[in-house]
């Protein structure tokens, strides 16, 4: 400080107000300045905008498009096996019954019926593959007060068929049908007699068949057999009868005769409703054969309907109606109507 004063009293006096004079000027033009800052309003919207996006660049900017692409890892095959198979199970029991007082004055006979049901089918489909089995079998009894019990249905029936397809509602298929019956069948004579008329394999039916395929839905098909052959048997020699029949188109004295002959047969199974209450089930098979005279076509129609009334009770109505001049001269036909309890899986 002292070295400062020392200098200070060495300038001369007009120098050194001259110097004074230009320090104040700066200081007066410097506070200036600041209240002309202070006093100007910024937006800080913009200062902030400024801030977080920065300065705008002028230079050109490139911009690549973000691609995703998946990264396939090994995954785990669950233990998950592709079924091919679908079923379907039947079973059925019907049961009727009667009584009457002595006294009973429209009179009347004590009666007992007792029937049963059994139906089996399974389909196996895999890309034109087409494997279908059908296993049917009806038995019923009634007896009378002071009569022997007495057969009132019969019936075994098992089916296979294998096809390919060929379009969409055309296929070729090979199948193999047994048809036959389980107990004796007797005719009832007037005078109380009884004659042994059938048995199991007596007759019995094996028939082989080739041809085309028609399915255009689930519930309707039929079948072409343009090369068909069917194995007659009646193993009981005994049941030939002259009267009105042909013993089946077996020779007498003889278990087993073949036939080469062309074959249709139609078949129907659907719902009649929505419900799935009302079933109807039927069969129709045409059999012609290419070395016998035209009379010995046969025909055969079985037809079922069912009505759900719960779901374990059912009725049912059941005909058949068969044209066989090799059985009998005349048209057959039965009919039946139970009721009964069923069991269906699935339901």
């Amino acid at each position: 400080m002292f070295l400062c004063l020392s200098m200070l009293k060495n300038i001369p006096g007009y120098l050194l107000l001259s110097l004074l004079l230009v320090a104040s000027f700066s200081a007066s033009a410097q506070n200036n300045d600041a209240s002309k800052k202070d006093s100007v309003k910024i937006d800080t919207t913009l200062l902030n905008k400024y801030h977080i996006d920065g300065p705008k660049n002028s230079l050109p900017a490139r911009t690549r498009t973000i691609q995703i692409k998946p990264e396939y890892i090994p995954v785990t095959m669950l233990d998950y096996h592709i079924n091919y198979w679908r079923k379907w199970i039947t079973f059925g029991l019907n049961f009727n019954q009667s009584s009457f007082s002595n006294n009973y004055v429209a009179g009347g006979a004590n009666a007992i019926a007792i029937g049963g049901n059994f139906e089996y089918k399974s389909e196996y489909r895999k890309g034109t593959l087409d494997y279908v089995t059908d296993l049917q079998m009806r038995y019923a009894k009634a007896k009378n007060k002071g009569q022997a019990a007495r057969k009132s249905d019969d019936w075994l029936f098992f089916d296979n068929k294998v096809a390919t397809q060929m379009s969409k509602s055309w296929y070729f298929f090979g199948s193999v049908t047994f048809q036959s019956q389980f107990d004796k069948g007797f005719s009832y004579n007037k005078d109380g007699s009884l004659s042994l008329i059938s048995r199991f394999m007596a007759p019995g039916y094996l028939t082989e068949s080739l041809g085309f395929e028609y399915k255009p839905v689930g519930w309707f098909d039929l079948r072409i057999g343009t090369g068909t052959a069917r194995q007659t048997f009646v193993i009981d020699t005994t049941l030939y009868h002259k009267i009105g029949r042909n013993n089946y188109g077996v020779p007498v004295g003889k278990t087993f005769h073949n036939d080469l002959a062309f074959q249709l047969v139609q078949t129907v199974d659907k719902y009649l409703d929505q419900r799935k209450t009302l079933r109807i089930v039927e069969r129709y098979a045409l059999f012609i054969p290419y070395e016998k005279n035209i009379k010995f076509i046969t025909h055969r129609v079985d037809a079922t309907l069912y009505a759900q009334v719960t779901r374990l009770v059912n009725v049912s109505f059941n005909t058949t109606f068969i044209y066989d001049r090799t059985a009998q001269r005349d048209p057959q036909a039965s009919e039946g109507l139970a009721l009964g309890l069923v069991y269906r899986f699935p339901y």
